[in-house]
């Protein structure tokens, strides 16, 4: 995993990709989108099938000293380093890649390493989400939106929302013209604090 050293700007990118194949249509979108960032601000790409990263195992009430490994390790400080996270998944049964889902599932045990300040780290930061699927109604992604924004809003984090484009056949998202017109603009989105819809019904309750 190489990471590149994280310039002393207002905003830095990290970009992790969750995709089983190599230059998929998630991240080939990811990148367009990419190409539109300010040139000042930092990027760092992590492909997590380039990491030794084993299944997560839930250990915070009988391992409560672990410490991460090395890999685990990098992985983290690359994660709360950045001020945004974009989590590049392919939509695989209308959810996260398996790939995906156990880096989110390693959040879980980083806000349990004694000493740990991930939340408060990543308080305050931007989740988005970029994802590709072979359906052209793109609310079938809804689920993956859905997991995002709660994550997001557990943390305190704002969220950007998902850019998604159609994309079976690989390269087959270029075609996707909405969706590479929609990538020009996207990290310029609002990124209002995500909130969980209960929080929403309450506050409407009130008023």
């Amino acid at each position: 995993m190489t990471l590149d050293a994280v310039r002393d700007t207002d905003r830095s990118f990290l970009f992790v990709l969750g995709s089983s194949r190599a230059d998929g249509n998630s991240e080939i979108l990811a990148r367009a989108a990419a190409e539109h960032l300010p040139s000042d601000i930092p990027q760092r790409w992590v492909d997590l099938n380039q990491l030794s990263l084993p299944d997560f195992q839930d250990g915070r009430h009988e391992d409560a000293g672990r410490q991460p490994d090395e890999v685990e390790e990098l992985l983290r400080r690359a994660t709360v380093d950045a001020t945004d996270v974009v989590i590049v998944s392919p939509l695989y049964w209308y959810s996260l890649s398996a790939q995906t889902k156990r880096y989110l599932d390693y959040w879980s045990g980083w806000l349990n390493v004694p000493g740990s300040d991930f939340k408060e780290r990543m308080a305050g930061g931007t989740l988005w989400g970029v994802t590709a699927l072979a359906h052209e109604e793109h609310e079938v992604a809804d689920g993956l939106v859905t997991s995002l924004n709660h994550s997001a809003a557990y943390l305190g984090m704002h969220f950007g929302g998902v850019l998604t484009g159609t994309g079976s056949r690989p390269g087959r998202v270029r075609a996707d013209e909405q969706a590479m017109t929609r990538a020009k603009t996207f990290f310029q989105n609002e990124t209002p604090l995500a909130r969980f819809p209960y929080e929403d019904e309450a506050e409407t309750a009130v008023a």
